[in-house]
């Protein structure tokens, strides 16, 4: 058909060979990974809130972010461990370091984290080597921004277009999660000190609701990954809990009742997160114009 002198094309239709998809389906396991994405973020942001509030002298939030993040980063171990199967191929890992590789240098921040974190509430707990304990602590503090959004480069740097696409954003997107999971679990376990931490939790889900924002209007086609099926509906829900999570959290230092609602809604906001954006990665696997399109679009004219 024409349209004046023009010819019209019916927009082409995508498909692959047998109508397998252009990519392999990520062989990671739900809910494995999610938890390990969750739990390590809340475990890095909790560890830097635990140094800050042992230079500014609040020591039961200090001992709060400390226990998040020791029981944050060996549950996160757990996990990864869990979905690979078998502790000796997380060994491997460790093996060498490959500063090219995101899981190489991901798996040799992970490890040492976990082990200064659990380290230091060990001292803590039983009162040996208390010296020691402070500086494993203090350690796992300066390396916890690392542990924080390494995961979102593990992600982006893979093929998958959900991931790949966003690569700019996903990094500021897990931080905000995270630290707003973080502030969140210190205004639960440090009633007596959660003001750092209320103002830990509104910024972060604020961070993490305004990449998100930017992360849709950027990536063009593949954002509709971000907006159906399961991922769309996880991630609406996800930023509905943020956005209560942050309002609570103006009223929590009047109300306790208020700490507690929007402790848990900024969490189980950072988990649906990372679960929704798991689930992103892998439905835009599953269609090849996710792959084709941004590719095509990227090629000079």
């Amino acid at each position: 058909m024409k349209r004046g002198d023009r010819l019209m094309v019916p927009e082409a239709e995508f498909r692959s060979y047998y109508g397998r998809p252009v990519l392999k389906q990520p062989v990671w396991k739900v809910p494995d990974v999610p938890a390990y994405l969750y739990l390590g973020g809340m475990a890095g942001a909790s560890s830097t809130m635990a140094l800050c509030a042992d230079l500014t002298g609040r020591r039961q939030l200090a001992r709060a972010g400390r226990w998040a993040a020791a029981v944050g980063a060996t549950a996160s171990v757990a996990a990864l461990v869990h979905d690979l199967g078998r502790p000796a191929r997380f060994l491997n890992m460790l093996r060498v370091l490959k500063p090219t590789s995101p899981l190489s240098v991901g798996s040799w921040i992970l490890a040492p984290f976990s082990a200064l974190s659990s380290a230091g509430v060990a001292s803590e707990l039983t009162g040996w080597l208390p010296t020691l304990g402070r500086a494993a602590s203090t350690t796992a503090g300066v390396i916890a921004p690392a542990m924080t959004t390494y995961t979102a480069v593990l992600l982006a740097d893979t093929a998958v277009p959900g991931w790949h696409e966003a690569h700019r954003e996903l990094p500021f997107l897990f931080a905000g999660s995270a630290v707003s999971s973080a502030g969140a679990v210190g205004m639960l376990a440090a009633p007596g000190e959660s003001a750092p931490a209320r103002r830990m939790a509104i910024a972060g889900a604020a961070l993490e609701l305004a990449a998100g924002q930017r992360m849709h209007r950027r990536i063009g086609l593949v954002g509709e990954v971000y907006r159906q099926g399961r991922a769309g509906a996880v991630l609406r829900t996800a930023r509905a809990l943020a956005c209560v999570g942050a309002g609570t959290a103006l009223l929590a230092g009047r109300c306790r009742g208020a700490a507690i609602a929007s402790g848990l809604c900024l969490n189980a906001a950072a988990a649906a997160t990372r679960y929704g954006i798991f689930e992103a990665g892998r439905a835009s696997v599953r269609d090849p114009r996710y792959t084709v399109v941004p590719q095509r679009n990227g090629l000079p004219s």
